[in-house]
């Protein structure tokens, strides 16, 4: 499964620019003309990294991040005519992972995504296989045999992320980072309340399991 890069701008020759390197490049484009659209796009369908125009109708880029990262933590690169520096650091507090300033060399933009999806250690795969289940991340489905078994969407992202690295450890602090975001402020038993109830819907699944190591965190064991 390719990536997938939600590319938001108002003017459609960019887009169309950017979705030409961008599939040459192997990653899967889906296109937003305003933030208010890529909003209701992200919230909907799995996206791995966001190319963002700061100036748009509706919703500009900066109050797009910032409701994309409450959503859920994704990598974002902005696209702005402005080079002031003021601008930047609001696009850095907003949660921005990098800043190209318009007009852009495409070749060192494709760099850039590169460089953040290797950051991210993103996963190109979204079908996840431990031994006879199968976790699909486009549809936030598990599937085993006839049975279909549908999440809540945190408890799907959550064992996800644990099901992408077999046998590794993640602290709860590397699991809130990673599903809530960095700036998430909450009950910080919030993935242990999340783990249980995980448990209670796929416990009968077999060929795997949820595992608490003492002291350390959680990890997904593959029989």
């Amino acid at each position: 499964m390719k990536p997938r890069v939600l590319v938001v701008d108002d003017e459609q020759d960019i887009r169309e620019l950017l979705k030409f390197y961008l599939n040459k490049e192997g990653y899967e484009v889906i296109e937003a003309a305003n933030g208010e659209e890529a909003l209701t796009i992200f919230e909907n369908e799995y996206i791995d990294l966001g190319i963002i125009d700061v100036m748009m109708p509706k919703m500009d880029g900066f109050e797009l991040v910032e409701s994309m990262k409450e959503f859920k933590d994704v990598p974002c690169i902005m696209l702005t005519a402005k080079g002031e520096s003021k601008d930047k650091l609001r696009g850095f507090s907003s949660g921005v992972d990098d800043y190209v300033v318009k007009p852009f060399d495409p070749n060192e933009l494709m760099a850039r995504v590169k460089a953040i999806m290797k950051r991210y250690d993103i996963n190109t795969s979204h079908i996840v296989r431990l031994n006879e289940v199968e976790l699909d991340g486009d549809k936030y489905e598990i599937r085993y045999k006839d049975e279909c078994i549908h999440l809540p969407l945190k408890q799907f992202e959550l064992l996800f992320e644990l099901a992408k690295h077999p046998n590794q450890i993640f602290s709860r602090e590397q699991l809130i980072e990673k599903i809530w975001g960095m700036d998430y402020d909450g009950f910080d038993r919030t993935v242990d309340v999340h783990i249980k109830r995980i448990r209670e819907n796929i416990g009968h699944l077999p060929g795997f399991n949820v595992v608490t190591v003492r002291g350390l965190g959680y990890k997904v064991e593959v029989e």
